[in-house]
This record gives structure tokens, sequence and C-alpha cells, in this order.
């Protein structure tokens, strides 16, 4: 926020005072989004949870009459959203995390974006379903994914691919497509410990 007022500043300023300004911008600690995202990893290289959103997927939402297990009929990732999912997997294995479980919701988005960045290891869990169609669905729904979360104890990291209602439910946090939402133990229940960017 500091880096962001200087710039706003350093704007306005004329050039002197401009060229001040960035200077102390460019001397004061990392943005707390860097210094985040560095405490993200080493929760998740200790056995933390990470809550990502699907990979990108153009648009909002599902088409009427979507049917789950049946891909045609929802919104999918496209080249982006494939690639964004790829770096994903690529990101843990080049930092050497151990992953424990991949937990998808049953939507096509989200078990394509978990299948490319960890092969071979997805298993759905209806608790992680989208409830954007159907907000009713939503408290019970969470209810049922914190229950999940509880229950997690390792070895490894749990990855958990899911949709933004959901992870904005648990978190508070509204997350880009393909960003993750790193939890540490807190007591019997977990907290934000940083996010991931796609």
């Amino acid at each position: 926020m500091t880096h962001v007022l200087f710039m706003a500043i350093a704007a306005r300023s004329g050039t002197f005072a401009r060229a001040v300004l960035l200077l102390i911008a460019a001397a004061l600690p990392a943005p707390a989004s860097a210094q985040g995202e560095a405490r993200a990893w080493e929760v998740l290289a200790g056995g933390g949870v990470v809550l990502f959103r699907h990979a990108n997927a153009p648009g909002g939402g599902d088409p009427p009459g979507m049917r789950i297990g049946d891909c045609a009929t929802q919104r999918n990732l496209d080249a982006a959203g494939r690639d964004q999912a790829r770096r994903i997997g690529a990101a843990f294995a080049g930092r050497g995390i151990a992953v424990g479980a991949v937990l998808t919701s049953q939507w096509c988005r989200t078990r394509e974006t978990a299948a490319l960045a960890f092969p071979g290891r997805v298993s759905d869990e209806a608790a992680f379903n989208s409830f954007f169609g159907d907000r009713a669905a939503g408290p019970a729904r969470t209810t049922a994914a914190r229950a999940v979360l509880s229950r997690w104890s390792g070895p490894g990291a749990l990855v958990v691919v899911t949709h933004q209602v959901n992870i904005t439910a648990l978190t508070g946090i509204f997350p880009a497509s393909g960003e993750g939402i790193v939890l540490e133990r807190d007591g019997p229940g977990w907290r934000v410990a940083g996010r991931i960017r796609p």
C-alpha cells in the first residue's frame, strides 16, 4: 500500500520530487503480496492447504442446462487456462512441494485444472462444488468444505481446486482465475497465510 501511495504522489509531482519519491519507494520493503507469496510456499512445504480457483475459463457461471459429468454443457478452460494449469503444477514441482492429495469440485473446469497440474492425482469432492447458480446451497456447502479441511493432517500439502464463490465463502477473498489461497493451521481451524498468483 505504501508503494502505491508513493507512486500516486510521484505521478502528481515535478521531475525532481518524482525521482526522490521513486527512490524512497524502491528502498521500502517488498510489497505484502510478494511477502505473502513467499510465506504461502513455506506453509505448503510444511503441509498446508491451498484453495485454487480453476484456471481461466472464459465467461461467468454456466450455460442453462449445465449438467455435471457433461463437459459439453459447461464453461470450460481455454488454451490460456490449460497453460495456466500446467504452470501451477510446474511451480509445485520446481519448489519440491510434496502434494498429499488433490481434491476438486465435480465441474469439468476444476477437474481439468487439477488433472493438468497434478496428473493422476485428482479426486472429486462434492463439498467444493460451485453454488454460483444456487446461492441457497452456499452455507451447507461451505460447512461441508470446512469439515473436509478440518480433517486434513497430511502428509504433504492438500490441493483443492474449486470456484470463486466457494473460496470467497471460506476466506473472504475474491481470487483471480488460477490463483491459490494458502491456509495454515490456526488451532482447530485454518487462517490465510498468503496467495499464489497465477
